[in-house]
């Protein structure tokens, strides 16, 4: 039986727009190259795990969308890459979440989320799916859902047995409680800084080990501090290590520390070790950036294990 891994989280229709630079606050700027792309950072790591898994995973999506033509196109674009959405629920209550993108020439993004129905996915929902997380290895969760939902989450796969990875995203600060039940925390730069309480600064490599380790101390078992074009820093308390980043003319960062988490509980889920499953999210993430969209950006499993070919000859 290949091991299964469970994405319980957000879907969004993205509605992405590229622009020549990111509008300043009060400011109307021109955009061109208009593009509607199924993602929501529950949806992305599903798919990426999808199709990055393929022949070595089964994968579950669990999350809520409305009644509406933007659920049939999310659910349709997870099965595409193999993802089962049977626990994927409607409601009549609130529309299919949307995020609006804004691109710039550079690759970088800003975005605006409207929850809609992710918000509908409530704690005692996951409390009734709490089967899902049976024979599962791997559990992954995002912020863009109630909070005390992903807290149950992860309060139930821990109870099953499952290793949990927590996408603390969007920014903000999180109990003790919560991270209590977190294997491996995945923050970026901002994130990290949230959890700490601190001001949203840039994290060097000099102080990435002083971060992970305040990180590690709020209870999390293992941190993945995830650096942009510095690749990531891991720590676990008994080891730690750098994985190097992959730099590549980046198009679209949108998605790509998505596409790093599912990755990453891929290669995890294949039981290799970390500094090679570190290596194959890096370069899973840095192939996602070269392409536009969320889900559509997201690389396939020969791409990546090619683009890993050619780094090493």
């Amino acid at each position: 039986m290949l091991p299964k891994i469970v994405i319980a989280g957000s879907l969004n229709m993205d509605f992405v727009v590229q622009v020549e630079r990111l509008p300043a606050p009060g400011e109307t700027t021109l955009g061109s190259n208009f593009q509607m792309a199924p993602g929501g950072k529950g949806a992305n790591q599903a798919c990426a795990v999808g199709w990055l898994g393929q022949n070595s995973v089964n994968v579950v999506m669990a999350g809520r969308v409305g009644y509406d033509l933007f659920a049939d196109h999310l659910k349709a674009s997870l099965s595409a890459a193999g993802v089962d959405v049977s626990a994927v629920c409607a409601t009549k209550s609130a529309a299919t979440g949307v995020a609006l993108i804004w691109v710039d020439a550079a690759g970088q993004n800003s975005i605006v989320v409207a929850s809609g129905a992710n918000f509908e996915f409530t704690k005692s929902e996951l409390t009734g799916q709490k089967n899902l997380f049976t024979n599962a290895k791997f559990a992954l969760f995002q912020l863009e859902t109630p909070l005390e939902a992903v807290a149950e989450g992860l309060r139930l796969a821990r109870q099953t047995g499952v290793k949990t990875i927590l996408d603390p995203a969007p920014a903000r600060e999180l109990s003790s409680e919560i991270l209590a039940n977190v294997d491996i925390l995945t923050p970026n730069e901002t994130e990290a800084q949230a959890l700490l309480g601190r001001q949203a600064t840039s994290v060097g490599l000099a102080e990435a080990p002083l971060v992970a380790e305040g990180l590690l101390d709020k209870g999390s078992r293992a941190v993945v501090l995830k650096l942009g074009a510095q690749g990531c820093f891991y720590t676990d308390g008994q080891m730690s290590l750098h994985s190097p980043g992959i730099r590549l003319n980046a198009m679209d960062s949108t998605a790509a520390g998505d596409v790093f988490n599912g990755a990453l509980a891929v290669a995890l889920a294949e039981e290799k070790p970390i500094a090679e499953a570190l290596r194959f999210a890096n370069a899973a993430a840095a192939l996602s950036t070269t392409k536009a969209g969320a889900q559509s950006s997201v690389p396939r499993r020969s791409e990546v294990d090619l683009f890993l070919k050619s780094c090493a000859s």
